[in-house]
């Protein structure tokens, strides 16, 4: 690594951020390399990533092994265990009720295949993103009681929803909830909330747990009912095979990256072991899926998060709100061809809404005084509700800062928020619920979703603007960079010396590199938006780079111009090594750019 200790302090990117180059502990990157036989690069980016010599064998060698925990230190893990147990022993109808996105499809299909698997069946309700909006409702419950359901299983949603929760309790229908958004000092009347983020879980419990999803909370529910049903010798007596828990891995791996987890601790073993699982393409409908996507390579974590995940999402957006979850545990070959068919074409669908949404809202934003509204909120009547959370993501990464967006129908709104970091939008939700802005709300730091009534939008646009306000006086966006390579310097025999680092994703993020000065020597449009360009040294080295969604945007005229004055600049973005026909090609993703200082 070259020019390790290089500023970019001084000056302002073309997306408005500053460039971080880390000061580095010598002596430890020293010492990692030397006790672990690695390059000298690798090293560097271990301990920019914080690994220290405790940390470095979990986060080289991941093993589930050394990184469970006892499922029990859940709190009501013991109830859920006990409650369904029971529900086995006296042959009871249970039915597993989920969110309609990934984590909620993964999670849902991980109880379906496990119960499938030990020979008691159970139902699926997904509820309609449109019709039902998000999470437990009162109907609902209320029909799958009169259908002969004792027990619910509610994955991914049901930790406040208080009123339907009640409505349950009262018909006498038994419900479980594994979640993992933000809790309220009041919890719902049900069986067991097993939810490391409840606020009376303790403390060490929360560090260590709270980071996952709710299929990984699921999953830690299968290795205790497993374990005790072991103890019981009820596998034994009922001749039922016990059921490797490892095969389901690929599905945990699926919902913690689609859901942008950290990919830390326990969670990145369910990934690391996860990509092992799905590599051996073992789920049906989850290979069918990938061959009509058209992924030929080894999965990693980008197929998941960018290819698989959004064809999944795609069914609760605009399509059948249950399609994903019966994808992942379909066991036929022509129904998980038709129902991966139908989620394919349903994300180009999702494509082309968006696409229209995002152009409405950027023209909103475009017209506030962004000075007076640190937070943006926009809306527009008859957007989807299903692309909405998409549009926000898209707004936050153009103009750095926390989005709201809104579909109205009618004075009826439906949000969805995405924040930056260091700013938590789900506390801010639950707060404006109390203070009778929102109708409901809920979710986590960087996500959250909301219903709002017309009469207090522009309250509650207010209320972001104040609470969360206070907290971005001093947020300056940054762009945190792994070190400075030369043209020359990337390599595809670095880029396999750096696959020791993953998987990657939030909170491992793919290394970040800055390259100066170099020239934009050749640039096109891919697609609608997308530009392809070359970059290049001044001894005429050069690399294939790309610079996705970049077209009308600031840094895509920043190229442009670049490339018009043939000017030197500095560009920033991550590497990757691609396979094409056989052969390997080194090719950066540009993520930023900047004058040479």
């Amino acid at each position: 690594m070259a020019d390790a200790d290089r500023s970019f302090s001084s000056g302002i990117s073309a997306t408005g951020k500053k460039w971080q180059l880390p000061t580095l502990d010598e002596r430890l990157i020293l010492t990692l390399t030397q006790r672990y036989q690695l390059p000298d690069m690798v090293g560097r980016l271990l301990v920019n990533r914080g690994i220290t010599l405790e940390t470095a064998e979990s986060y080289l060698r991941p093993k589930l092994m050394t990184l469970m925990p006892d499922p029990s230190c859940l709190l009501d893990m013991t109830k859920a265990v006990e409650r369904v147990i029971d529900a086995l022993i006296k042959r009871q109808k249970i039915v597993v009720y989920g969110d309609y996105d990934v984590d909620g499809a993964c999670s849902s299909a991980l109880l379906r295949q496990y119960f499938s698997h030990i020979g008691w069946p159970i139902g699926l309700y997904i509820p309609d993103r449109i019709e039902e909006g998000y999470g437990a409702n009162s109907q609902a419950l209320e029909a799958l009681h009169k259908k002969g359901a004792q027990l619910i299983l509610m994955v991914d949603c049901g930790t406040t929803a208080f009123e339907p929760l009640s409505h349950a309790r009262g018909m006498g229908l038994d419900v479980i909830i594994f979640d993992h958004h933000t809790a309220e000092p009041k919890l719902p009347p049900v069986v067991a909330l097993v939810n490391p983020n409840r606020l009376d879980q303790d403390a060490d419990t929360t560090a260590l747990l709270g980071h996952l999803c709710a299929a990984g909370v699921t999953y830690l529910f299968l290795v205790a009912l497993q374990r005790a049903l072991r103890q019981q010798n009820w596998f034994v007596e009922n001749g039922v095979a016990e059921p490797n828990l490892l095969q389901f891995l690929d599905l945990v791996a699926l919902a913690t990256v689609c859901d942008v987890m950290p990919l830390t601790g326990l969670n990145r073993g369910f990934v690391t072991q996860g990509l092992k699982v799905l590599r051996q393409r073992q789920n049906l409908g989850l290979r069918i899926l990938a061959d009509v996507a058209g992924v030929a390579e080894a999965m990693t974590t980008y197929h998941l998060g960018f290819v698989l995940g959004p064809r999944i999402n795609a069914g609760g957006r605009v399509g059948q709100a249950d399609l994903g979850s019966r994808l992942l545990t379909s066991v036929d070959g022509l129904q998980s061809k038709d129902l991966a068919t139908q989620l394919h074409h349903f994300n180009q669908q999702r494509q082309d809404i968006e696409k229209i949404v995002l152009e409405q809202a950027i023209e909103q934003v475009e017209a506030l005084d962004l000075i007076k509204n640190p937070v943006l909120l926009v809306s527009g009547q008859g957007w989807h509700p299903g692309v909405i959370g998409i549009v926000a993501s898209r707004l936050k990464e153009r103009y750095n800062r926390p989005a709201c967006v809104v579909g109205f129908d009618g004075d009826n709104g439906k949000g969805s928020g995405r924040s930056v970091s260091g700013v938590c939008l789900g506390t801010a939700m639950h707060v404006a619920v109390h203070q009778a802005l929102l109708e409901k709300g809920g979710g986590h730091a960087m996500a959250a979703g909301f219903s709002v009534h017309k009469s207090k939008y522009d309250a509650f646009h207010d209320f972001l603007n104040q609470h969360l306000g206070k907290h971005l006086q001093n947020y300056a966006p940054s762009l945190r960079l792994d070190g400075y390579l030369s043209v020359g310097g990337l390599t595809p025999e670095l880029l396999e010396a750096l696959q020791q680092l993953e998987p990657y994703g939030q909170g491992n993020a793919s290394p970040r590199f800055a390259f100066s000065p170099v020239q934009i020597s050749y640039l096109d449009t891919v697609g609608e938006n997308h530009f392809r360009c070359q970059i290049s040294n001044q001894t005429g080295q050069r690399l294939k780079a790309m610079a996705f969604r970049s077209k009308n945007t600031a840094l895509g005229d920043y190229l442009e111009q670049a490339f018009i004055q043939k000017k030197l600049i500095q560009v920033a973005g991550t590497a990757h090594l691609n396979s094409w026909l056989g052969n390997q090609q080194v090719v950066v993703y540009i993520e930023d750019a900047m004058d040479v200082i």
